[in-house]
């Protein structure tokens, strides 16, 4: 895939598992049902480049053949674990160093397994094919062809971009409106549902109403925006009943029950059209056999 495809997934990822991470924390500690999450851009773009850095470590594993055990085992974890310390201390923005308790190595050292065992081995398989409208057309109406990224694969990449949504407009609003000099963000890990299977249903109705019927971007536009604000609302209203709705619009305008709000909807907006732009960059990306 070309490098500001890897750059963003990385980046979209690292964030994922901040969210991850830092949400079940708060589960053990308070067993709040809402599973809130903490990350920040700052670590978006940390995620990007360590990332962007371990692919090029990961690549040297041939220097290690006949003994994976070492690279897999002791070198890339060691690696890892020592981006992951210089980039939490970084983000301390103190003097002092801060101290890295047993529990986080092993975590840093189960996630650098994931990494080296799971994640990089995902990645290869991916290629990334520049095609015309003309094979998209005929993808939407004929069928997909062998090869392309399986359904399940895009739920969770909707899932993860909604995730790096949130923690950007939540650490927007943290800075302009609450006036707080750090840029953190937050979500919900039931966000992750939402978002992902609503873009994928949304990624359908493109699909359909673009390919299909031939309509334009402003007659899918209200479709689209019927369809965020209903499940928004059923979502949260499945949540409320199980104090786990992590947002309340009561004190915002033209808000319905708290759920939703049209104060969002130029977001919404903006949202929808990059979700067209989103689901034409996933179509031409492969699932192949070999790295």
């Amino acid at each position: 895939m070309p490098r500001w495809m890897r750059l963003y997934l990385y980046g979209m990822h690292g964030v994922t598992l901040d969210v991850l991470l830092s949400s079940l924390q708060g589960l053990l500690t308070s067993r709040d049902p809402k599973l809130v999450g903490f990350s920040s851009p700052y670590l978006c773009i940390m995620h990007a480049l360590t990332h962007f850095a371990l692919e090029k470590i990961y690549s040297q594993k041939k220097c290690f053949r006949g003994r994976p055990v070492v690279f897999h085992l002791v070198f890339y974890p060691s690696v890892y674990i020592g981006l992951q310390i210089l980039v939490g201390n970084i983000n301390t923005l103190t003097e002092q160093v801060r101290v890295v308790s047993g529990t986080q190595l092993v975590v840093h050292y189960i996630l650098a397994l994931y990494f080296s065992q799971v994640f990089h081995r995902g990645l290869a398989h991916l290629q990334y094919q520049p095609t015309s409208r003309c094979a998209d057309l005929w993808r939407s109406l004929v069928g997909p062809p062998s090869g392309e990224l399986p359904g399940f694969a895009r739920f969770l990449f909707f899932g993860m971009h909604g995730f790096l949504d949130e923690v950007l407009f939540t650490s927007l609003f943290n800075l302009v409106e609450k006036g707080v000099r750090a840029t953190g963000g937050h979500t919900s890990l039931w966000s992750f549902l939402m978002y992902g299977s609503c873009s994928f249903v949304v990624e359908k109705l493109y699909f359909h109403l673009h390919f299909g019927r031939g309509w334009g971007t402003w007659r899918r536009l209200p479709i689209y925006i019927c369809f965020i604000y209903t499940w928004e609302f059923c979502c949260g209203l499945t949540l409320r009943q199980f104090d786990a709705c992590s947002w309340d619009y009561s004190h915002y305008p033209h808000n319905f029950m708290g759920l939703i709000t049209l104060l969002y909807l130029p977001g919404w907006l903006i949202l929808s059209l990059y979700q067209d732009v989103l689901s034409n960059v996933l179509l031409r990306i492969r699932c192949t056999k070999d790295p």
